[in-house]
């Protein structure tokens, strides 16, 4: 028998569900930036994505699976950015880093609960601050990819670009975050050439 997947005004079941899900991550990382972890309940979620617990159960087996998937969300996002905003500027290493940079915390500016959730909330648990570290895992390895892209020969080798990226990775997270919440006062400008000249320090041997 040859199943039929019903569609409503030309939108088929499987992308309504994909939609239904984006608005669910879009509403965790809202209700996590606003309120907190403890206040990021299943119900909070539901009233801001405007469905119901049978939708969300449909795109995550608990809150916690949510939460953990909108800081992916974010995660990805970032990278995201970052490695399209390399590709797509010319120029010498440290312009294009400085590029990706100012893509990144431009998204931050603009999408302030975005930035809040990757950089402060991600240690809010110990479940966050276990994802954090393994996506601080990831940054690092692109870090290193990218600085051999953008460097070669001057790029450090791969184990030592590793530590390299991790050391950075974890460091610009660090300076994000107190610049979210207003311990560190730069404009936005200076907080991207920091970051720049971080990368540049890091990622070249000299």
């Amino acid at each position: 028998m040859v199943e039929v997947k019903r569609s409503y005004g030309g939108v088929s079941a499987a992308d309504r569900s994909a939609g239904r899900r984006a608005k669910l991550l879009e509403a965790t990382i809202a209700v996590l930036a606003d309120g907190g972890e403890t206040r990021t309940t299943m119900t909070a979620i539901c009233a801001r994505a405007g469905l119901t617990e049978r939708y969300f159960y449909e795109s995550f087996a608990s809150r916690d699976e949510a939460v953990l998937a909108a800081l992916d969300a974010v995660a990805v996002e970032i990278a995201s950015v970052a490695v399209q905003a390399v590709a797509d500027t010319g120029g010498d290493p440290a312009d294009r880093v400085r590029a990706a940079l100012s893509a990144v915390v431009s998204l931050v500016a603009s999408q302030p609960d975005k930035g809040r959730v990757a950089v402060v909330e991600s240690s809010a648990t110990p479940e966050l601050r276990a994802r954090r570290h393994a996506l601080l895992g990831s940054f690092a390895e692109l870090v290193a990819h990218e600085a051999a892209a953008l460097f070669g020969d001057a790029a450090w080798p791969e184990d030592r670009a590793r530590v390299h990226g991790l050391v950075y990775a974890a460091g610009v997270a660090e300076l994000v975050a107190a610049w979210v919440v207003g311990d560190v006062e730069l404009e936005q400008d200076e907080l991207v050439a920091a970051a720049t000249d971080l990368f540049v320090a890091v990622a070249r041997r000299h």
